[in-house]
């Protein structure tokens, strides 16, 4: 055991939030003390960032106008990818898929405006942008399962459409809309899963050794 690592019980924590992190849909309503949403936000900004860019842009959506028409959004996509699953559209359209109306507090990640300029890290793989912003998406989620909240990701959305409604410049795009807040329970596995939707694959199926394809 290395000397840096953490007592058993913290490293059971931190297993244990992993392992418990739900894309959540159900909310409870309620609300986010602000200091646990300041909290929350210092966590985000705490990921690794790739050149040290930091290109995490966070909108918190306090007008119920405004998230009302985010939603309609993410409905219209709903219906459009409906149609582009053919023979499962019917099944897509019986899940639910964001809790917009029904969160406590929803956030917009967004990838900054004049992102070529960052090229440490990106020259060759640009897309490290949107992996930083990732890794910030997720040290929210594990710190609000902490905290007891729950959040769900939604990436149901025209780009370009919410990135005019939220006013954002040329050059920034936001990734995710968050749903965030208070849930009576976490689903007890994947919510995909439950429905039926789609099954986990083990992890034996997806580590290879030395190469492509190759089982250690």
């Amino acid at each position: 055991m290395s000397d840096n690592a953490f007592s058993p019980q913290e490293r059971a924590a931190v297993y244990r939030a992993i392992a418990e992190r739900r894309d959540m849909r159900h909310f409870s309503g309620g609300t986010v003390a602000p200091e646990l949403l300041a909290r929350l936000l210092e966590a985000a900004h705490q990921a690794p960032s790739v050149g040290l860019m930091q290109p995490w842009r966070f909108i918190r959506i306090t007008d119920r106008a405004l998230r009302g028409k985010i939603q309609r959004l993410v409905e219209a996509e709903r219906v459009r990818t409906a149609e582009a699953l053919g023979e499962r559209s019917d099944e897509f359209m019986t899940l639910k898929v964001e809790g917009i109306n029904d969160c406590a507090e929803v956030l917009v990640a967004a990838l900054m405006d004049d992102r070529e300029k960052h090229i440490f890290g990106r020259r060759t793989l640009p897309e490290m942008d949107m992996a930083s912003l990732s890794c910030a998406i997720q040290n929210l989620w594990l710190a609000a399962r902490v905290e007891g909240l729950g959040m769900g990701w939604v990436s149901l959305f025209e780009p370009q459409a919410l990135a005019d409604l939220l006013g954002l410049p040329p050059g920034a795009k936001p990734l995710a809309v968050l749903c965030l807040g208070p849930v009576a329970a976490f689903y007890p596995a994947p919510m995909l899963v439950l429905e039926g939707w789609a099954q986990a694959r083990p992890l034996n199926e997806l580590v290879y050794e030395n190469y492509w394809g190759v089982s250690p």
